[in-house]
């Protein structure tokens, strides 16, 4: 029991722990430019404008974008975010303003965008809020911040009758009654952090200590499934333990849950965004992973069969999360440097179609909808070389 408080109170306090970094961050996006080769940069830029050709061309006639059962406001907010960081178009072009307009429909009562009869509140009106945040308009910034408290409010904690020695504490699932996991809370951190929510707000604290249970990485981890563990992260701490990569044979005839590259890279990143320093063994940890697993043509370290699975998804949270990292060179464990602005937007040049589309044959996780693949890549373009 005092291990674990130990590790709790250690979550909390490291969460709040950070200098402001925006200046140094400034900074660090002034010489990316320099950094990544001007003609992948040129390049990039000719791949994101084929890619915005084709979702003009795919844009509902009420504004959206193509989902699960016609014109879906998360898959829309996705691409309408393309479009809206996109210097050619912005927030006022008629484009996004469609866009906006379609998405704005599914604000709810208790401040969340959803559509209620699909459960996945939190998923939705995270996604929804990192695209509103890119605009100015008054009335917009009110939904937003109310989206905010709703996104807060439905995190596992003392309002759920969680404390922090339950594995659910600090995650988010798709719904206030949905079982927590990474990718969920991750969506969350992110939505709240593009919103210019403050890193030391106590929902980024509470967090902390979930995504801390997802890790691989039983010196800070008090979960039992984390022994043995390398570092990386997995879909859940709740019921035990989750990894959509299965797992691996441990000692004797156990077995140890598998970790992987897109949830290694939304647990990473969650931390940063907490403002977790580099120094801590969390952070060293995983990424250390990430260098012994460096790869953009797989979901890192996921079964071989399944290692197509979620790949968009995949890169655009690697872009997202070394982003956040700061630096412009990752050191492989076979000690090869790494310039991974330049090299994932190289991927993305081989993978895109024809017709300036991405799609995965994959469909897992939904990843056959070249709305929503095409949005992850142009989010990662657009990651890489600003």
């Amino acid at each position: 029991m005092k291990r674990m408080n130990r590790i709790v109170a250690c979550s909390l306090v490291l969460a709040s722990s950070g200098m402001c970094m925006s200046s140094a961050r400034a900074d660090r996006d002034e010489k990316r430019l320099s950094r990544v080769d001007p003609v992948v940069k040129q390049r990039a830029e000719e791949a994101q404008k084929r890619a915005l050709t084709f979702l003009e061309s795919t844009q509902n006639f009420d504004g959206g974008w193509n989902g699960f059962l016609g014109s879906d406001p998360a898959i829309t907010a996705l691409v309408a975010k393309c479009f809206a960081q996109h210097p050619d178009y912005g927030t006022n072009h008629p484009i996004v303003k469609r866009a906006f307009d379609f998405i704005l429909k599914y604000v709810q009562d208790d401040g969340g965008i959803y559509i209620p009869a699909q459960g996945l509140h939190n998923y939705y009106t995270s996604v929804i809020v990192m695209s509103l945040a890119t605009s100015d308009d008054p009335e917009i910034k009110k939904v937003v911040a109310n989206a905010q408290k709703y996104l807060a409010k439905i995190q596992w904690d003392e309002g759920e009758e969680k404390n922090p020695s339950d594995p659910f504490y600090g995650g988010a699932g798709y719904g206030r009654h949905k079982r927590p996991d990474l990718s969920n809370t991750q969506m969350m951190l992110e939505a709240l952090h593009e919103s210019g929510l403050s890193p030391e707000d106590p929902v980024f604290k509470k967090a902390l200590v979930f995504v801390s249970r997802c890790q691989m990485l039983e010196e800070t981890n008090d979960q039992p499934f984390a022994k043995g563990g390398d570092g990386g992260f997995v879909y859940s701490a709740a019921s035990g333990g989750v990894s959509k990569a299965g797992s691996i044979d441990g000692p004797g005839e156990t077995k140890i849950l598998r970790s992987y590259g897109s949830m290694t890279y939304a647990g990473f990143k969650s931390m940063l965004y907490a403002q977790v320093s580099k120094d801590d063994v969390r952070v060293q940890r995983a990424f250390q992973w990430i260098r012994n697993n460096y790869t953009l043509t797989k979901n890192a370290n996921m079964p071989a069969d399944q290692s197509k699975q979620g790949l968009y998804y995949y890169l655009h949270t690697f872009a997202r999360a070394l982003d956040a990292w700061g630096e412009d060179v990752v050191v492989d464990g076979a000690s090869v440097q790494h310039e991974w602005r330049v090299e994932l937007c190289r991927q993305l040049f081989l993978l895109q179609r024809s017709d300036g589309s991405w799609v995965n044959e994959e469909d897992r996780w939904f990843e056959s909808n070249p709305s929503l693949v095409t949005a992850y890549a142009v989010l990662a373009l657009q990651t890489a070389i600003r």
